[in-house]
């Protein structure tokens, strides 16, 4: 297995304005100063987190996907993070994964934040991603998820599913010792490293964020973290690592076998 080298990518936002968000994380990726693999973006990094979709949403050919293949090229990078998204009369809240050949994955964040309406103006995904870097395993999620262990947890128990859990968030400043606590603990149960990206500063609702991204690895320890203030931080997981706290302590074969199924009974 090869290294796999992530870039967390700390910022404030622009509110719902495309175009600077874009200009600004432009210049943020051009300064990362090493290779990497995968940049990693918050949630909904070009609008902020917004309850009008219909005024902000684009297709899958819009504006901040072109962008994202833009980039994606041009740096010979994988680069991630979410954008509202408007198909078939829907609206979801999509985390995409754009190659640097042009091909996209995505995936529709599952649990919608409630307290906020966001479960009244998008649509519910119900298909986990998982997708391989590198013969890294790498399973993605967007915020709110992090609080429902069972969606992100390890399946198998002939051999750990994934390696690297990916959150993208746009996490209250209110609430970020559960944000804190959670990653942790998601890095504990499922022995993997996890990678919380939150962005910072005042939304337009006037709801502020500190930050506090994050990676830890499958011990629970922290590797990185960065609280109220930009940051740009580039990291190489190792893969020995990853195997010996595994090998040394393989919790993961005790695990629990059970099959996640959506609310509409669709085994996913």
């Amino acid at each position: 297995m090869l290294p796999l080298t992530i870039t967390l990518i700390q910022s404030d936002l622009h509110w719902e304005n495309k175009e600077a968000n874009l200009n600004h994380f432009e210049k943020q990726i051009d300064a990362i100063k090493q290779p990497t693999h995968i940049v990693v973006l918050p949630e909904m990094f070009s609008t902020g987190f917004s309850m009008q979709p219909a005024l902000l949403a684009e297709k899958m050919d819009g504006e901040t996907v072109s962008w994202m293949i833009k980039i994606a090229a041009e740096k010979k990078i994988i680069i991630t993070g979410s954008v509202i998204i408007e198909e078939k009369g829907n609206y979801y809240n999509r985390l995409l994964w754009v190659l640097p050949n042009g091909q996209i994955a995505h995936y529709d964040k599952r649990h919608r934040f409630a307290f906020a309406g966001e479960d009244q103006q998008y649509t519910a995904g119900n298909k986990r991603l998982i997708t391989s870097v590198n013969g890294w395993k790498l399973n993605l999620h967007v915020c709110y998820d992090l609080r429902f262990p069972v969606w992100a947890r390890q399946q198998s128990t002939d051999s750990p599913e994934y390696d690297v859990l990916i959150y993208v968030a746009n996490w209250p400043a209110r609430r970020s010792y559960a944000w804190k606590q959670l990653l942790i603990a998601r890095a504990i149960e499922n022995q993997c490293y996890v990678i919380g990206v939150n962005r910072i500063g005042e939304d337009g609702n006037g709801i502020e964020h500190s930050g506090d991204s994050m990676l830890i690895d499958p011990l629970g320890e922290v590797i990185y973290t960065k609280s109220n203030g930009s940051d740009i931080f580039t990291h190489t997981l190792d893969k020995e690592a990853l195997e010996t706290v595994r090998n040394k302590f393989p919790f993961w074969k005790d695990a629990d076998r059970f099959m996640i199924h959506s609310n509409d009974s669709n085994e996913v």
